[in-house]
């Protein structure tokens, strides 16, 4: 897995769960210097100690990984500096990260959300809280695409994006991240790849109440097929390129999180479509589930951009309002005719 033409990067992770921890291995593996931070001391005890992660078994985590509770330490001398933690801890942690940030740092966002109430992504999100706190000017990332945490720690092929307006900036995280396991393309749309991640996860808790009630592969497959068309229609009236939703942050994650049993908006959306409670069913999964928190943003930025979204307005109806996912699947049969090629 090592890449002996690889430049050693001193990178610091803030966020311990299964997606900061997977890629940490990973980065240490391909010879940088990785140092893991958490808010949790019990967390960071735990992992010092046993250098493995619970959610990940059979993986080893490399003694050359150092974990930290300060913050300072995590994000000072780092070029990189990539935030894991969950999109809806993504605005404290970067105000918290901000008095340390250098100036001309590259800051990486694994994370895949909209923040409710501002609606914006979440590198807008860092972006905004490092300005309000002075801190310098910084290049931002967003590296996504179709990853399971579970597969990039046993070293599976995997690939993803890494989006950036300055390409770079984009091709530098490329060279940090790429090995003989992950592939990574560029890409100059950020905003079209942030949205890919974000809104796929809503697409897949339909898939995963489809599957929960016993509808079968036909299902999901419509599902995931008009669900990439929901996504697109969205992001093409935002500014975004049509191409970007075709592609591995687009349709290539929609279909992972869609179809796979390490998804835990699939496992959540299952779950529901067998009766259970959506506040249960996000305490069985025991970790965030995404696509519930994206559902609010979604709707407004659809409401404001005037773009029909029934799927996404069908898993709302279902989460928030109480309505019967049978009937609501009878009513997305029965819309209105229409024609697959749109305009």
């Amino acid at each position: 897995m090592e890449n002996e033409e690889q430049v050693r990067v001193n990178i610091g992770i803030l966020g311990a769960g299964t997606w900061g921890i997977a890629l940490a291995r990973m980065l240490a593996n391909s010879g940088h210097g990785v140092t893991v931070w958490s808010a949790l001391p019990e967390e960071i005890a735990e992992l010092a100690s046993t250098r493995r992660q619970k959610n990940l078994p059979g993986m080893v985590i490399p003694d050359g990984v150092r974990f930290t509770t300060d913050i300072a330490e995590a994000c000072g001398g780092r070029e990189v500096l990539l935030f894991a933690v969950p999109s809806v801890y993504v605005r404290a942690t970067a105000r918290a990260a901000a008095p340390h940030i250098a100036r001309g740092q590259i800051v990486v966002d694994v994370a895949k959300g909209m923040e409710p109430d501002t609606l914006m992504t979440m590198t807008q999100v860092i972006r905004d809280e490092l300005d309000r706190n002075g801190a310098p000017q910084v290049a931002l990332v967003a590296l996504s695409g179709p990853t399971h945490a579970e597969e990039v720690a046993q070293d599976l092929p995997t690939t993803i994006v890494s989006a950036c307006p300055d390409l770079a900036v984009a091709r530098r995280v490329q060279d940090v991240f790429m090995n003989t396991c992950m592939r990574v393309y560029t890409n100059e749309d950020i905003l079209g790849v942030e949205l890919c991640g974000a809104v796929k996860n809503i697409i897949a808790l339909a898939a995963g109440i489809s599957t929960g009630l016993g509808y079968g592969d036909n299902a999901k497959a419509a599902l995931i097929t008009r669900g990439i068309v929901e996504i697109t229609r969205l992001g093409v009236a935002m500014g975004c390129r049509s191409q970007t939703f075709s592609g591995l942050a687009g349709l290539g994650d929609l279909i992972v999180t869609a179809t796979s049993r390490h998804s835990r908006n699939n496992r959540c959306g299952q779950l529901i479509g067998q009766g259970v409670p959506p506040k249960e069913a996000v305490r069985q999964i025991g970790m965030v589930v995404e696509g519930i928190h994206a559902l609010a943003a979604t709707r407004q930025l659809a409401a404001r951009y005037g773009v029909s979204m029934p799927i996404t307005e069908a898993v709302d109806a279902i989460l928030n309002r109480g309505a019967d996912p049978r009937e609501v699947v009878l009513g997305l049969m029965n819309r209105e005719k229409t024609s697959e090629n749109e305009g």
